[in-house]
């Protein structure tokens, strides 16, 4: 088994895989899917298919490595069942020495729009959140029991090259007018790369990192910037009273929840310098990866 596992090395999993490989450490990435097997094969990446929600053993050992946790919990319910089984399967497979899980900033709730920072408390009110508590939880259970260290990013909306909401703003679906919308918060996904990389190496045991830019802003503004910088039209506006009849139930989740997310930790702690501290950096790069140069596009 290799130095470095990425549990469901996805779209942030294939670009932390990668910057491994450039530095010459040894990775193996996990996937659910043969498709995605072969798109990690394809870009150089070791990889082996493993289902969590499946009862197959680990393939492999897993004893004294690095270990980064990005799967996704499960789409319904409040535990991440998952979570749970890749826990169990230490006892088969080894026990990580170093763990690095990928949670999500709706563990905090609605915060009113407050500053949050990694101390204050959870209290999520989506399921979805919910399930992402249940991991952090049962992690931190493995961690005191076997002695595994753990450290929980806490990350907040990603964004970067094929991650921009391009179809939805095409589609001209409408959005909060900003006067109504709640505050929101994002990272670059190479930003969060190399927060994953930094909390490995320097992070302290137990630890949380909250995972933005710090540089909150309404999801309309998001998504009007996102429009302008595509040369795209800007979507249509509604009010809040009347989202419900327009948007899914998912964008109403996101709707029924306000915080703005301090990094100072991550900065101080981790002694990260972001490389996207803006949004008007992070969408020219991620627009500029795509072969998209703004109001030109057509």
């Amino acid at each position: 088994m290799r130095d470095i596992v990425i549990v469901g090395c996805g779209y942030v999993g294939e670009r932390l895989a990668r910057q491994y490989l450039e530095r010459g450490d040894s990775v193996l990435g996990l996937v659910r899917s043969r498709s995605g097997q072969e798109r990690l094969a394809a870009a150089g990446i070791p990889a082996v298919r493993h289902d969590l929600t499946g009862a197959d053993p680990m393939p492999g050992s897993l004893a004294g490595t690095r270990l980064f946790h990005l799967a996704p919990p499960p789409a319904q319910g409040q535990e991440d069942l998952h979570t749970r089984r890749l826990v169990a399967s230490f006892d088969q497979a080894g026990h990580p020495r170093r763990l690095v899980y990928i949670s999500t900033t709706g563990v905090y709730g609605d915060c009113g729009g407050a500053w949050v920072d990694e101390d204050w408390p959870t209290l999520p009110t989506l399921d979805r959140s919910r399930r992402r508590l249940d991991a952090e939880e049962c992690l931190r259970r493995w961690s005191r029991e076997h002695g595994g260290e753990l450290i929980v990013l806490r990350v907040a909306g990603i964004y970067g090259p094929g991650r921009l909401p391009l179809e939805r703003l095409k589609r001209g679906l409408p959005l909060v007018r900003p006067e109504e919308a709640p505050y929101s918060n994002r990272i670059h996904v190479d930003d969060l790369v190399a927060v994953c990389v930094a909390a490995m190496e320097r992070g302290r045991h137990g630890a949380i990192f909250n995972v933005s830019d710090g540089q909150p802003s309404t999801m309309t503004d998001y998504f009007i910037r996102i429009a302008e910088s595509a040369g795209l039209p800007r979507p249509p506006l509604i009010t809040m009273a009347e989202a419900s009849a327009h948007l899914s139930e998912g964008m109403m989740g996101y709707m029924s929840e306000s915080r703005r997310l301090s990094n100072r930790r991550l900065r101080e702690d981790l002694g990260v310098e972001l490389q996207y501290p803006t949004l008007s950096e992070g969408l020219a790069q991620a627009l500029g990866e795509q072969g998209l140069h703004g109001p030109t596009m057509v």
